[in-house]
């Protein structure tokens, strides 16, 4: 498949992610274990995937040969922890402001940091010149963000706090993908990539629920018997993950 097709169903998936996810942390009433149970549920696919796919296995063995060899530094082996904060944010952030306004911020968020780690050639890709076309690009990315909510800036209805969230969650997400080409790039398999990124976003969201309930500020709530739709954030992450880790390697993020 193309990979600027599959560039474009990427950013389809942010939004439909943000939807299901925006929806399950609303009746949830708790954004945090939202995140909890999309993740951990892509993470529950992935692992039933895992033992009938011999390319997840030998994807493994590429990577554990590659930290051996010290080819690739282990803290990169942790970005599934930004993915974590990334959903984090999105289930807090998408009940106050929508699916749109956010998948417009996360979006210009992503493209302005995504001028930062192709530059210094952290997608895995080697460094990437930052053209004039692509600086105009992503200006006009983060206008698009100011004209989609200049009329509401007013309204009661919007957070201006959590658009600037949103953005502060693409510019994450945009980390964590050049990462993710880094790490695929020494895997030489993109659902190895997801399965890694989903057993460590997994046991970091895990960690901030059990500090939240210590502390008193989180607890769990019953699970919603439906709409079924609000449990696809997970599996639409591990498809998401495994399409651009493979993406930014060729045309940066």
């Amino acid at each position: 498949m193309r990979l600027d097709l599959l560039a474009a169903l990427s950013g389809a998936m942010i939004a439909l992610q943000a939807r299901a996810n925006g929806e399950l942390s609303l009746r949830l009433d708790n954004g945090l274990q939202a995140a909890l149970v999309s993740f951990s549920s892509g993470l529950l696919i992935i692992l039933l995937i895992t033992p009938f796919s011999p390319h997840i296995k030998e994807g493994v063995k590429n990577l554990r040969t590659a930290v051996a060899n010290k080819e690739i530094a282990r803290w990169k082996l942790f970005a599934g922890a930004l993915g974590g904060s990334f959903v984090a944010i999105q289930t807090q952030v998408v009940p106050l402001i929508g699916v749109a306004i956010y998948s417009v911020a996360s979006i210009a968020g992503q493209t302005a940091m995504s001028l930062v780690v192709d530059r210094i050639g952290l997608t895995g890709g080697g460094k990437k010149l930052i053209s004039p076309r692509r600086v105009i690009a992503a200006a006009l990315t983060v206008v698009a963000v100011l004209v989609s909510v200049w009329d509401r800036i007013d309204a009661n209805n919007l957070s201006l706090l959590a658009v600037i969230a949103g953005c502060i969650a693409g510019a994450i997400v945009g980390v964590q993908r050049a990462l993710n080409g880094q790490i695929n790039e020494y895997s030489h398999q993109s659902f190895t990539t997801s399965l890694l990124n989903f057993i460590t976003g997994t046991v970091f969201l895990a960690i901030l629920v059990l500090i939240g309930i210590a502390l008193g500020k989180n607890d769990f709530s019953p699970l919603p018997a439906g709409p079924w739709w609000i449990y696809t954030g997970g599996v639409i992450g591990v498809i998401f993950i495994a399409f651009t880790s493979t993406i930014v390697q060729h045309l940066g993020v």
